[in-house]
């Protein structure tokens, strides 16, 4: 760039002196431009001059040519300091362990962090939030059957080396975009601090060898009217405490003198959208909520409190249907009202069905299923079927190199001839397993397979077995000590299905054992222990 701004003051200066030198030969140049020149073919017409005069290799540049040329050169220099350079984790240099980026702190990535063997790759992972969530329980916390910290686990405490090796790291980011040619990310900074002085996010560019992303999903709307701006979801532990605030306020604001009783009746409406896992056992444990604590602790509403759940199709679609008949009964006893419609539209303190009925709410929890982020969505690589990353066999991201694709984020392609994989945090964790295996396992057999473009999509790993999905079973809880357990494969399969207070021990015991940590463990059993005894906290905190 400065040496542009060299070039173009020197023509300035050079175009001067030729002007005067002109105006002394009587010669005219033309006054559009200052760095316009006579052609030679002009000044030998004017001036007469020998031709031996130009034979001695004496040259003026032609019209245009310098000033031209002089102006390309600001404009290049110009644009290409016009372009962001962001400061940036580099590239690995020959002898450096290679390092593995994964994008995402939840099921699968944390599995994959968890084993990763770092004495074979430096790891870096990319998260907007430095934790992982236990979300088969997260709907426990929404009521005080659990804390918010019982279900949570730090990222460094599930791999260690984020914290204490110097090469590996973990960034507090989203990830804006990928060029997958130059193995490099391009990230922002999350949180309300600005980390620069001009009130812009912070962004920064990360280098990679091999890049795992596992960026989860998000809930689906099915673009719906309404519901981003007045529904709560449950996929976060933030989202937990929203909804545990938005109850326990609705609760003691009923309560105040001059609340008429149909405006009573509207804030103290619970209703669930989406009858999956996810929405019955939020129903369940809100049903129990209200029958063990709040008819104790807000006796002058407690009969105008209750919840509906709406489904437009059958309730735990993949259950047996005799677990499906048992929910729906227990369900019932419990007080939940079920109703089967869609919703059309979402307004502030009533939703409207596609009957035309309306049902007033003082808190509406929406938990229709997930599908692919914005981010998943902008990326230019194969997609499977619902949008999702299109991974081979091996969770590979066939178009590019170097890039693997596992969690809620991925699904196989349909060349491939797989299913189609549930959204589920046990295919997650089992993506991960696989994965990370495959890593360890190519590292030690393999020197240099870590490094950036060491292997194409067709060796070395068409020799390892590819990911198969093979289905544990499904649980979940109905309030009142009562769950499911269904233990069949698939819904065609023979297997062991049963419902009701073993069940609920069962459900209980298995989770707990999944709990990532001891001291989670501690946590949760220490909770369900204290729910017991003393009831639930009913304390409204923030």
């Amino acid at each position: 760039m400065a040496l542009a701004r060299f070039a173009k003051n020197g023509l300035r200066r050079g175009g001067a002196g030729i002007r005067s030198h002109s105006k002394e030969m009587n010669i005219l140049c033309e006054k559009s431009s200052p760095y316009i020149i006579t052609p030679l073919s002009d000044l030998n017409g004017r001036m007469n001059l020998p031709s031996s005069f130009w034979s001695r290799g004496i040259r003026m540049t032609p019209k245009y040519d310098v000033a031209q040329a002089a102006e390309r050169i600001m404009e290049e220099s110009d644009s290409e300091s016009e372009i962001p350079k962001y400061p940036s984790l580099e590239a690995t240099k020959p002898g450096e362990k290679p390092r593995v980026v994964v994008l995402g702190s939840g099921w699968a990535a944390c599995r994959f962090l968890k084993s990763l063997d770092t004495k074979l790759y430096d790891v870096v992972c990319i998260s907007p939030r430095n934790h992982m969530v236990f979300t088969p329980l997260l709907a426990s916390t929404c009521v005080g059957t659990l804390e918010f910290r019982s279900v949570v686990e730090p990222v460094v405490g599930i791999q260690t080396a984020l914290a204490n090796d110097p090469n590996s790291y973990f960034y507090l980011a989203t990830c804006s975009g990928i060029d997958t040619d130059k193995h490099e990310l391009f990230c922002e900074s999350v949180g309300d601090v600005e980390v620069c002085d001009d009130n812009k996010p912070y962004r920064f560019k990360v280098a990679y060898d091999k890049l795992v992303i596992a960026a989860g999903s998000e809930p689906l709307t099915f673009g719906i009217k309404g519901v981003k701006e007045h529904a709560f979801f449950l996929r976060e532990v933030h989202h937990a405490q929203e909804i545990r605030k938005k109850l326990l306020l609705n609760l003691m604001l009923s309560q105040n003198p001059g609340i008429s009783e149909e405006e009573k009746e509207r804030m103290l409406h619970c209703v669930v959208i989406g009858g999956g896992p996810t929405g019955v056992e939020f129903s369940g444990e809100l049903s129990d909520f209200i029958m063990r604590d709040v008819k104790y602790r807000y006796s002058h509403v407690k009969n105008y409190i209750h919840v509906t759940l709406i489904e437009a199709n059958e309730i735990l679609s993949s259950f047996d249907v005799r677990l499906r008949q048992y929910a729906i009964k227990h369900l019932n006893k419990c007080g939940v009202r079920l109703v089967r419609e869609t919703v059309k539209e979402v307004q502030a303190g009533k939703l409207i069905l596609s009957d035309g009925s309306e049902v007033p709410y003082g808190l509406l929890v929406w938990s229709t299923g997930v599908g692919p982020s914005d981010f998943v969505k902008s990326l230019d690589v194969p997609k499977s079927q619902g949008g999702r990353i299109g991974i081979d066999e091996w969770l590979r991201v066939p178009s590019v190199e170097d890039v693997f694709a596992i969690g809620d984020c991925a699904g196989f392609l349909q060349e491939s001839g797989k299913p189609v994989l549930p959204a589920l945090a046990q295919v997650a964790e089992r993506e991960g397993k696989y994965l990370v295996e495959l890593f360890n396992k190519m590292g030690k057999q393999n020197v240099g397979w870590g490094k950036a473009l060491s292997a194409n999509n067709n060796i070395p790993l068409t020799g390892e077995q590819p990911f198969v999905y093979k289905h544990l079973g499904s649980m979940a809880s109905v309030g009142r000590y009562k769950a499911l357990v269904d233990l069949r494969q698939s819904k065609d399969d023979k297997g062991v299905s049963m419902a009701g207070f073993l069940s609920w021990f069962i459900w209980r015991s298995a989770y707990l054992t999944r709990v990532v940590s001891w001291r989670n463990r501690f946590y949760v059993a220490v909770n369900w222990a204290t729910t017991l005894v003393f009831g639930r906290d009913n304390s409204r905190i923030g």
